[in-house]
């Protein structure tokens, strides 16, 4: 067992895009549990948009000099709680640390499936593709043979979307990405019919050309200019599930984007944001329909990994610049050994 532990703090708020200077790695010695509690080695880590958000001085945000949290899958190596053994593998969300001392309340026991990866538990089973089912089934109410604009479709969410659309029988699926890599390998690879990249020009140009009959339903993960696109290319009761913004993520200042106001009552469309939060009781639901899919191999995990706890950073960093397909998960390198 190693001696010491790390963490990730926040040193600084971004402006802008942040950077590595903006995080700080602290070594200290390994905590030890108080009664009632446990320490969970880490293994895995999830990082995402939502924490770009966090870092901002915003409530509920990142604290400054001080370790962050996020998603994470850990095994418990020592305990002094009756109701944690040692061994046992748990999902919490005191990440981006090496090591975390958890309470019985604070974890959450996973479900083991045969054939069905860890990893799967932060990705299509986990906050990403529980935001897709939700938006899907929730938000969009989905129904069989309806057409469908995904942004951002390479990200986590969007893969997830993709895939789940295909399996509830969606109809046209049309996706935007920010490479032509990209954009092939969720046509080849995931089930789009087609994926524009949303740098060859204007927006509502773009998704013309993909889906020049329209669109029922717009999952978006982007805003901006590509929101208005969407408001103007959805049919008669169309309905915009408002993932995120990560447009705006690191340009607060943008403009908002512009589209005739009228299309919202003349085409009786629907726009609803919500937090994946707010529906943790659809997790049940969620195994139900996707494990079977995954166990068949008709559902595949999209998931880019990060190997060593120390490329953390750098992994978050480069999914705010796009470089992921899918989650993007960071692995101990225990877990790389046969």
């Amino acid at each position: 067992m190693n001696e010491t532990a790390l963490t990730v703090h926040q040193t600084a708020r971004p402006h802008g895009y942040p950077t590595a200077e903006h995080f700080a790695f602290v070594e200290s010695t390994l905590p030890e549990p108080a009664a009632g509690g446990a320490l969970v080695e880490n293994l895995y880590w999830s990082v995402d948009p939502y924490h770009r958000e966090m870092m901002d001085d915003v409530p509920g945000g990142f604290v400054l000099d001080a370790p962050l949290e996020g998603r994470t899958i850990g095994r418990v190596i020592a305990s002094r709680t009756p109701q944690l053994a040692e061994g046992e593998i748990v999902f919490h969300r005191q990440g981006w640390r090496t090591h975390s001392v958890v309470t019985p309340q604070e974890i959450r026991r996973l479900p083991r499936f045969e054939g069905v990866p860890l990893t799967a538990y932060l990705s299509t089973l986990g906050g990403t593709g529980l935001t897709a089912y939700v938006g899907l089934t929730r938000i969009a109410r989905l129904q069989e043979g309806e057409d469908l604009f995904v942004s951002a479709a390479a990200g986590g969410v969007g893969t997830a979307t993709g895939r789940f659309a295909r399996l509830l029988g969606a109809g046209r699926l049309v996706g935007s990405a920010g490479s032509a890599g990209k954009a092939d390998h969720l046509v080849r690879g995931v089930g789009y019919d087609a994926v524009f990249d949303y740098h060859d020009g204007p927006a509502a140009d773009l998704l013309g050309k993909v889906a020049p009959d329209g669109i029922d339903v717009f999952v978006d993960n982007v805003g901006g200019e590509q929101l208005a696109a969407a408001i103007g290319a959805l049919r008669t009761f169309g309905r915009i599930v408002r993932v995120g913004t990560i447009s705006q993520y690191n340009t607060p200042d943008a403009p908002a984007p512009l589209f005739d106001h009228a299309d919202i009552v003349e085409k009786s469309l629907r726009m609803e944001g919500f937090l994946v939060s707010n529906y943790r009781d659809v997790q049940e639901e969620l195994y139900d329909f996707a494990v079977p899919h995954l166990q068949s191999g008709r559902l595949v995990p999209d998931e880019t990994v990060v190997d060593g706890f120390e490329g953390i950073v750098d992994a978050f960093l480069g999914m705010l610049r796009g470089e992921n397909t899918g989650k993007i998960i960071v692995r101990d390198r225990t877990q790389t050994r046969p």
